[in-house]
């Protein structure tokens, strides 16, 4: 497709359009389904360990609200500048953890997936890098991980900073050169930096499309992420990560009328600094597909959970030379670049 080689389709939080996100079971389907890569977000126990959710507050995506035992714990927190009320997983030991079940974040768009709550626990990260050893040795192929750290500024002020348990889990996995099957994505730049000091892993620069990293905001750097999209910004970003995971909309924008537009330079501007670029995220239902590739009536009930056209999004982006995808229904995005290949 371009001189990267195949692009790869990352199992973004595990196969979350078909299971729970951050699950066990979301990431062995993933794999199942042919990713190269499963992606577990990382956040903090109370005793330092590393768990797999989305965010530090759980109220959502576990059955804690349903646990009289831990209401006491429910609080509020300002994390990165934002009020959070809910229960924090810095605030449970792992075995109080373990008492939890998962549950469907987004059970109105994927119903389906909230007919598995209550089956699954939270998962460890060294349980995810057992599976993905245990897979690959098993499949004959290499599975890679891809751990973002969540807040990593709010933990490392707790004292159960993320950075030292990761390096520790992927140095006792053999993961610690370029050649690992390893990506260390985040949205804040110090700690990819200080990471970089200490590891040889591929780190990746994630960029929302609009607003700044944290720390940037905490340390008074006016630059936001635009500017470090920008060729400038880019050849910063070369000098501490291998490559980017823009918002799919820094990558081929949308028009006024939400249709994807003509795809913008970023993706030759970050292949000419040397980063890769993997965008993310893409999803089949009508909800988060752009206007021309939706499914069904508008009118219908239904309308936002049907699964439109979205072959035809991730066709146009692998087109455009991107690297790798994050994908909630990695089948299709296996299925896309197979067609294309």
């Amino acid at each position: 497709m371009h001189v990267h080689g195949t692009p790869i389709v990352i199992a973004h939080r595990g196969a979350s359009g078909h299971r729970p996100e951050h699950t066990l079971e979301a990431y062995r389907l993933a794999i199942e389904m042919g990713a190269d890569f499963v992606e577990p977000d990382l956040v903090s126990t109370a005793d330092g360990v590393l768990v797999c959710r989305h965010e530090n507050e759980i109220g959502g995506t576990t059955d804690v609200a349903a646990h009289p035992e831990l209401a006491a714990r429910r609080t509020s927190k300002v994390i990165d500048g934002v009020a959070v009320e809910g229960w924090f997983t810095e605030d449970f030991t792992l075995a109080e953890l373990k008492t939890l079940r998962a549950r469907e974040r987004l059970p109105q768009l994927r119903p389906g997936n909230a007919e598995f709550d209550g089956r699954f626990e939270v998962p460890t990260f060294e349980e995810v890098v057992a599976l993905v050893q245990r897979e690959s040795a098993a499949r004959g192929r290499t599975i890679g991980i891809y751990p973002e750290t969540k807040h990593p500024g709010w933990f490392q002020s707790l004292g159960v900073g993320l950075e030292e348990p990761l390096l520790s889990a992927l140095e006792r996995a053999g993961w610690t050169d370029a050649d690992a099957p390893v990506f260390v994505q985040s949205f804040e730049t110090e700690n990819l930096r200080m990471l970089r000091a200490s590891t040889r892993v591929r780190l990746i620069q994630l960029m929302e499309s609009s607003g700044r990293p944290y720390d940037f905001a905490r340390g008074g750097d006016p630059r936001t992420y635009a500017d470090l999209a920008r060729p400038r910004g880019l050849a910063e970003i070369a000098g501490y990560a291998d490559g980017i995971g823009p918002d799919k909309a820094l990558v081929i924008p949308r028009d006024a009328g939400g249709r994807l537009a003509a795809p913008g330079t970023l993706v030759a501007d970050a292949h000419a600094a040397g980063l890769l670029v993997h965008p993310w995220t893409f999803r089949s239902e009508n909800h988060f597909l752009p206007a021309g590739l939706h499914a069904g009536d508008p009118a219908a009930p239904g309308f936002p959970r049907l699964h439109g056209n979205a072959e035809a999004e991730l066709a146009a982006f692998f087109t455009a030379g991107v690297d790798g995808v994050f994908a909630d229904f990695p089948d299709v995005a296996v299925r896309v670049r197979a067609a294309l290949a």
